[in-house]
């Protein structure tokens, strides 16, 4: 007797049920009914939005730390994560520039501001300050300053990034000091700690459809859809230009590392929804770490380029922020000159740095640009209060792909990436059945595969440290059995 077939209806439930893109597919489709039908229902639920991303918020770090901490201790050579790190700044600084490049020509092309006739006295320069809370991007100083840490659980409980970095640069270098005499015995701990965080991470991320329904509702209830059909050029402009970036970064990566990009979307499909949909990297990042190491990136160079990444990395905001200069130039009738433009590039190469975690950060360097060219009247700024939200799908797909492009990239440079791995990963041969029979972090448990060259966690047998990568030789063998 043949097997029965399951129902379309039972394979839909089944699919909802195991698939996270499914759900996220789902959640974003109601959430746009929602916020169209009901919008003052609908502006009421983005908690369930800002909710899941302050959850995410409080592994990053504590992730982060032990990533790096542990990358460090296993690869046993601080000079090459000093490699990685200078080389990253590099990559950083020329797909930013690149950005800023494609940005400025395409607005030059299409021209998305001309014919406006915008009176800068007729726009509300007030609103702007309100969106940035009167706040300002740091100067260069401070902005080195604010990334040293002054306290090492202040670095935490504030979610600095950069400082948590730094504090785990140092704790990782003092590691491999220690075991020129003895094991570091705090290091599996720290290796555990990330197992549990990780773990943590399976658990929020099963909030992750409720998460898109409560921003894609409050998104679509609060702004509509009619400011689409208002700024339609501008819109389409920015989305081409990211489309024609993102060509870049696919053609980059090939001749770097001979690696699709479109593979790797097809791999990171559901945290790049997520993103998508909640509008922030943060809320992927964790993910975004465990499956870059998966697919043969070494802890060490995914513990520091994606996290610096987003400091340092934001390609899609320096495509907008390029478009947006231009655009409002063009409504207000300033025609610049090729010098004016160049020094809109060397302007935002400096802003664009100081601008993540910062409220109104696109307006603030919008703002910082205007002044330093003295052409463009800083009020008008407010030109782009109507339009800003809809580009955040634009500035996040784009930064969250610079910067995972940018991982595969500086490990392959440094040669600490797998390239078998990874073609096996991205061609789905590892993704559904990870090394050592470990589960995703989508699973049950969330402990993630052992990156590689790092061995798998073994069943324990005694009471003794596990072999450490690096530190054998300082351990003494252990008695043969019988």
């Amino acid at each position: 007797m043949p097997p029965s077939v399951p129902s379309l209806a039972r394979r839909v439930a089944r699919t909802l049920h195991t698939s996270l893109f499914a759900q996220v597919t789902c959640a974003l489709v109601l959430g746009i009914v929602v916020g169209k039908l009901w919008p003052d229902t609908a502006t009421a639920l983005q908690p369930l939005g800002d909710g899941f991303t302050r959850l995410i918020k409080t592994v990053i770090s504590p992730l982060v730390f032990c990533v790096v901490v542990v990358g460090i201790a296993k690869a046993g050579d601080l000079k090459a994560f000093g490699r990685i790190g200078v080389k990253a700044l590099i990559w950083f600084e020329i797909a930013s520039t690149a950005a800023l490049v494609i940005g400025l020509v395409t607005a030059n092309v299409v021209g998305p501001g001309k014919g406006m006739n915008v009176d800068p006295s007729s726009l509300d320069a007030a609103a702007v300050q309100e969106t940035t809370g009167g706040g300002h991007l740091p100067t260069t100083t401070e902005f080195i300053l604010n990334a040293l840490p002054q306290s090492f659980i202040g670095s935490f409980a504030e979610n600095e990034l950069l400082q948590v970095l730094i504090l785990a640069c140092l704790v990782g270098a003092a590691l491999l000091h220690l075991g020129h005499t003895e094991v570091p015995k705090i290091l599996p701990a720290i290796e555990q700690a990330q197992e549990i965080v990780f773990a943590v991470v399976g658990f929020i991320m099963r909030l992750a459809p409720l998460a898109v329904f409560g921003a894609m509702a409050h998104l679509v209830g609060n702004y509509g859809l009619g400011v689409m059909r208002t700024y339609a050029k501008l819109i389409v402009l920015c989305y081409v230009a990211a489309a024609l970036f993102v060509a870049l970064l696919a053609v980059a990566l090939k001749l770097v590392t001979g690696l699709s990009l479109w593979k790797f979307l097809r791999y990171i499909r559901e945290e790049m929804l997520l993103a998508l949909g909640t509008a922030s990297t943060e809320s992927v990042m964790p993910r975004v770490m465990q499956k870059l190491r998966r697919a043969g990136a070494r802890d060490d160079a995914v513990g520091l380029v994606l996290p610096t990444g987003y400091s340092f990395n934001l390609d899609g905001a320096s495509l907008y922020l390029s478009i947006g200069t231009l655009f409002i130039a063009q409504a207000v009738g300033v025609d610049l000159s090729l010098g004016q433009q160049i020094t809109v590039v060397l302007v935002l190469m400096l802003t664009s740095k100081g601008m993540a975690g910062i409220p109104g950060s696109a307006f603030l360097a919008l703002s910082a640009t205007a002044s330093s060219l003295g052409a463009i009247p800083a009020g008008a700024v407010a030109l782009l209060l109507g339009v800003d939200r809809i580009m955040d799908s634009m500035r996040v797909v784009t930064n969250l792909l610079g910067n995972c492009v940018a991982v595969f990239a500086v490990s392959r440079w440094e040669g600490a990436l797998d390239i078998d791995r990874a073609r096996r990963t991205l061609d789905g041969e590892d993704a559904s059945t990870p090394d050592e029979g470990e589960k995703d972090v989508s699973g049950e448990t969330g402990i993630e595969a052992p990156a590689p060259g790092i061995p798998a966690q073994k069943p324990k047998e005694s009471e003794d440290l596990k072999d450490l990568e690096g530190f054998e030789e300082l351990k003494e063998p252990a008695p043969e059995a019988g």
